[in-house]
């Protein structure tokens, strides 16, 4: 496939300039907001459904290209949760809050049962109907913290404990971060899929 330009179906001006940093200088990214101000109702019910429901809205919008990002964190002993409600677990209160939410879930459980994973799943469409979107899909295999560590980031990244580092997420830099974490694990296997080394 053959793309220079992609609308990416995300109003994150930070998400937006990492995915361009990952995807290269090959294509260029646009945001949707360029577009539309108005963000599509996430009515799926996995994070590869949002995804695409997210991308073909892009496309639609925009007559271009869409990839699209759904991600979020995954806590074994919850089952799953808070998965596709991540960013809005503590009712859209923003991330401290959603934190203190996930801490109490998790209170006096011991650590080798904090296992969680954070799980980003990528969806590019060639059109807003296009039958064979391009999915890739992305996991960050950690375990939750009993307290929050770290100044970088945003979201859990605080409270997530990355084994291969021997730190949580938010103490790592930028630059590593976008080389292990579950959106660059799927952006390894999207410029695969696009043919971009």
């Amino acid at each position: 496939m053959n793309l220079t330009q992609l609308v990416l179906a995300s109003h994150n001006g930070g998400k937006l300039k990492e995915l361009q940093a990952m995807l290269g200088d090959s294509v260029t990214l646009r945001s949707v907001s360029e577009f539309s101000l108005v963000e599509p109702e996430e009515t799926g019910l996995s994070f590869v459904e949002n995804a695409i429901l997210k991308a073909r809205n892009a496309a639609r919008l925009s007559g271009l290209p869409a990839l699209a990002d759904d991600s979020g964190l995954a806590v074994d002993f919850l089952g799953g949760a808070p998965g596709i409600y991540s960013a809005r677990y503590a009712d859209g209160q923003g991330d401290a809050a959603n934190n203190a939410k996930l801490l109490e879930a998790l209170k006096d459980v011991p650590d080798e049962q904090r296992g969680a994973q954070f799980v980003c799943v990528l969806a590019l469409v060639r059109h807003a109907d296009d039958p064979l979107p391009i999915l890739c899909e992305g996991l960050w295999h950690g375990r939750i913290l009993h307290a929050a560590s770290g100044e970088h980031g945003f979201g859990y990244d605080p409270l997530f404990w990355v084994p291969e580092r021997n730190c949580s997420s938010a103490e790592l830099g930028p630059t590593e971060k976008n080389q292990l974490s579950h959106r660059a694990r799927a952006m390894v296997l999207l410029r695969q899929r696009l043919g971009l080394q």
